[in-house]
């Protein structure tokens, strides 16, 4: 009898020592798990403020992100027509300089660098001028606004309108940090934000509330605070060029033209034909909503930012460039062709749009050219008025199609179209100007200038390239050092605060 109560008493201790030697495992275990995820909870070591423009102090909190956007410093990538390579574009293509005749973009059009050089690169272009001081220059302050995220933090200082006014030069000691954390991101959350007000002013126009947006839909929307068509309006707030998308008719090349019409609205008057014209920025957003990739719900991020994973940790690669640089990042994700495949896909379809696109710009630089001449032999305004109407209507098209970013890629239908209603266009006009100038009492054929380089074309809109150099120079020795000498001064004097 005693015997069994042992045995008993013995498998009741047996069975208690298992149990606690469960629940102790699972403490052990639920220890080093807890220990696991404290490794990759977010810790930040710096405070950062709601503008803080700063791209290395973020870093310290994101150092994965921060260390990916740095890599925007690679300039070595170059596909088939672009990259993130510094290219003379101008250079690649003469008659650009004839189509901008009497525009900045005539002097000086290179292919955009990484993020990392926004600030460089167009301090650097001769378009910006060469300033005496802050008052000088060609260019309004405006022309920052999508340079770095100094500009929100300026704008939160000083006020949007009064961000606007003034000249370029005239805020250039404040503009330092390139595009980076600030002008996407909310400080304390993380969150995608939109910090240019233009993007928030031209839904409120449609009635939409960027708010109201999802966060697939805000990764295309962080690009659209700038890879967007936009012009000045000088009306809106006296003396300011008020930075406005023109997208209250819509989003496609026709309905922004008919808006340019409707406000009579022009970039500059043409050098040679005189026809007011319109300067396409950079619609990518504009040409992204009408391709397939937009219409399934892909976003820029998800091509140009996949997510990558480093240490067992997921994120965004910050190092926005071509997908081409990336294929199996991006484009393999959803597509399982090869690479040499997909590659090959692309560049069909650049090539395609590229032959056409040339074609129109041969057009357009005939029809210039024939304008000025009928200018010359005596025609006269009303005359000319239609056919420079064409011609303004023609070019919009061409720029729309070449300024939009891999317009070829994310929209070729769309782009094919534009490209060919331009053609149309560009012909109407030279077909104009020939019944013009039999009304003249001409019948000969006008001549095609010899544009084969960028040298030769600069010379015949009669830019005195020699001139903008050596201004440029100028401002490089004397107000740019002071510009550095400022910005390092207020970076000192910003506080950083530590958790």
């Amino acid at each position: 009898m005693e015997t069994k109560r042992k045995r008993w008493i013995n498998w009741v201790i047996f069975a208690l020592t298992v149990v606690v030697v469960f629940f102790v495992g699972m403490l052990a275990s639920s220890i080093t798990e807890r220990k696991a995820e404290d490794a990759h909870v977010f810790k930040p070591t710096v405070k950062i403020s709601e503008w803080e423009p700063r791209n290395e102090l973020w870093g310290e909190n994101f150092p994965r992100q921060f260390q990916s956007y740095y890599q925007t410093k690679d300039t070595t990538f170059r596909s088939k027509y672009n990259g993130n390579a510094m290219i003379d574009m101008l250079a690649v293509d003469p008659r650009m300089v004839v189509l901008w005749a009497g525009y900045g973009f005539s002097k000086d059009y290179n292919q955009g660098r990484g993020h990392f050089y926004a600030i460089t690169d167009v301090s650097n272009s001769l378009r910006t001028g060469g300033p005496k001081d802050a008052n000088d220059g060609p260019m309004p302050s405006t022309c920052w606004t999508c340079k770095g995220p100094d500009v929100p933090r300026l704008m939160n200082e000083i006020g949007i309108a009064e961000f606007y006014k003034g000249k370029w030069a005239g805020k250039g000691s404040e503009i330092v940090n390139p595009i980076g954390c600030a002008d996407c991101h909310d400080p304390e959350t993380m969150n995608l934000r939109i910090s240019r007000p233009a993007l928030i002013e031209a839904f409120e126009r449609q009635g939409k509330d960027v708010k109201s947006f999802s966060h697939q839909e805000m990764r295309s929307l962080v690009c659209a605070q700038c890879h967007v068509e936009y012009y000045f309006d000088k009306e809106k707030v006296e003396g300011a060029n008020y930075l406005t998308l023109p997208w209250d008719k819509g989003f496609s090349a026709d309905s922004i033209e008919s808006y340019y019409d409707e406000i009579k609205f022009s970039d500059w008057t043409h050098g040679l034909s005189k026809a007011p014209m319109l300067k396409a920025q950079h619609p990518g957003y504009e040409v992204y909503m009408t391709g397939i990739h937009a219409e399934r719900g892909v976003s820029c991020a998800d091509c140009h930012m996949p997510y990558k994973t480093e240490g067992g940790q997921k994120f965004t690669n910050h190092q926005m460039q071509s997908p081409l640089n990336n294929i199996a990042g991006s484009c393999q994700v959803c597509h399982r062709e090869e690479a040499t495949t997909l590659m090959k896909n692309v560049y069909d379809r650049q090539d395609k749009i590229i032959e056409n696109r040339d074609k129109l710009e041969e057009l357009l630089v005939r029809a210039h050219v024939e304008a000025k001449q009928a200018w010359e032999w005596g025609a006269k305004e009303e005359q000319m008025k239609d056919i420079l109407q064409d011609i303004r209507h023609a070019q919009w098209r061409w720029d729309y199609t070449a300024a939009s970013h891999g317009g070829s890629f994310h929209a070729p239908v769309e782009v094919g179209r534009v490209i060919s209603t331009g053609i149309s266009t560009a012909q109407e006009a030279r077909i104009k100007l020939a019944r013009l100038f039999a009304l003249l009492g001409h019948n000969e054929e006008i001549p095609y200038p010899d544009i084969t380089t960028k040298e030769k074309a600069q010379k015949y809109i009669g830019l005195d390239m020699e001139k903008l150099h050596a201004e440029k120079d100028a401002f490089k020795q004397n107000l740019l050092p002071q510009w550095v000498k400022d910005a390092d001064a207020r970076q000192k004097a910003m506080k950083i605060e530590r958790y």
